[in-house]
């Protein structure tokens, strides 16, 4: 079905190719943003995702293909890629739609089933955190205060040493 999305590496930044079957992947699935001359531009976790998934083929500026191994090493670069990269594949493995929630203040939003993104808003902010790492009161607050002001439901993502994932949700309650 997506077989056929190239997806362009260069200079960390990653787009499709202006195509029927690149437009589909984003209005299907809801990969990646639409951009104004209808390429697709990918995260590092979509496209790391994707690659696994063999929904697309990576090229770099000679048109070299880049496989699913020097894309991961490639995005390891990036600050807790592995720990962000545990809970997006496990919604995406689950049939939601999980994007970036940066401008809320949180690593993602995710979708209730069935919602596609500007039909209605995120059910959740999530916030991925190791299973070793402590958390203080403050910090907790200060996350549910981020999923009460964009009135969505808080889930704290606590990934384990094999990438397994376990969801805490917390939200606030009038007695």
């Amino acid at each position: 079905m997506y077989d056929d999305v190239i997806v362009l590496f260069n200079k960390g930044r990653l787009s499709t190719e202006n195509s029927p079957s690149a437009k589909e992947l984003f209005d299907r699935s809801h990969y990646g943003v639409l951009l104004s001359d209808g390429r697709v531009e990918l995260s590092m976790l979509e496209t790391v995702y994707l690659l696994e998934k063999k929904r697309i083929s990576v090229v770099d500026g000679r048109n070299k293909h880049i496989s699913v191994r020097e894309m991961e090493r490639k995005a390891s670069k990036e600050s807790d890629f592995w720990l962000r990269y545990a809970v997006f594949r496990d919604f995406r493995n689950r049939g939601y739609v999980i994007k970036t929630a940066l401008k809320f203040g949180a690593d993602f939003r995710v979708y209730d089933k069935g919602i596609k993104p500007g039909q209605d808003h995120a059910k959740w902010v999530i916030f991925p955190v190791k299973e070793s790492e402590k958390m203080t009161w403050q910090d907790f607050a200060a996350k549910n205060r981020v999923a009460h002001s964009t009135k969505k439901r808080l889930l704290i993502a606590v990934v384990d040493d094999e990438c397994d994932v376990s969801y805490w949700e917390s939200r606030w309650l009038r007695p």
